[in-house]
């Protein structure tokens, strides 16, 4: 593989992983069941909101890496990897403690507040898959980032279609346009 393709897939395949986080965070992630039988779906923006912004970073730093230098790469794939790290620490917790992930919830639809409340007021508490697909995003968003930092030296670097190294200066003042752009840099085309 090319490290033009390499380079492709591993900024694809962030975006990607951005791009589930942000599907996970709005899909239903805990169905609860509360003293009484009333029904209570928790959404993950209740049970885990600071996955939306780091899957929007995800997807802005898949975007700067397309235009990084090899240096600006390198610290990018690290800030990479600790997203991603981020983002399966914060869905596992959520994951791991259902009632505290949806007390907000919960008080909003029995005005029961205090944890001990809340976790008497839960009946029965079923999981969805979306955490678990929050939690493989944020594996694999990990897994670009070290990715990154080890294969994006081997990338080519940016382009330099609009650069002006290779420009060469003439001297046309033989023509009245050149003579005219001559008094720009100060000579006067009339001496010569």
């Amino acid at each position: 593989m090319t490290s033009a393709r390499l380079k492709l897939l591993l900024i694809l395949a962030g975006a990607a992983g951005g791009g589930l986080v942000l599907l996970s965070w709005t899909q239903p992630w805990f169905g609860l069941i509360l003293d009484g039988g009333q029904p209570l779906e928790v959404a993950g923006q209740t049970a885990s909101p600071g996955l939306s912004a780091l899957g929007l970073a995800c997807l802005a730093l898949a975007g700067a890496l397309t235009i990084a230098g090899r240096v600006l790469r390198v610290a990018l794939g690290v800030v990479e990897t600790l997203m991603g790290v981020v983002v399966v620490v914060t869905a596992a917790s959520a994951l791991g403690s259902p009632v505290s992930a949806s007390a907000s919830a919960i008080t909003a639809a029995t005005a029961v507040s205090g944890s001990a409340s809340i976790a008497e007021v839960v009946v029965s508490i079923t999981t969805s898959g979306w955490p678990w697909l929050a939690i493989a995003a944020g594996v694999l968003i990990t897994l670009v980032g070290i990715g990154v930092v080890a294969l994006s030296p081997r990338w080519p670097g940016p382009t330099r279609k609009y650069g002006t190294s290779g420009a060469v200066e003439t001297d046309d003042t033989a023509t009245t346009l050149g003579a005219w752009d001559s008094l720009t840099g100060g000579s006067d085309p009339t001496i010569h």
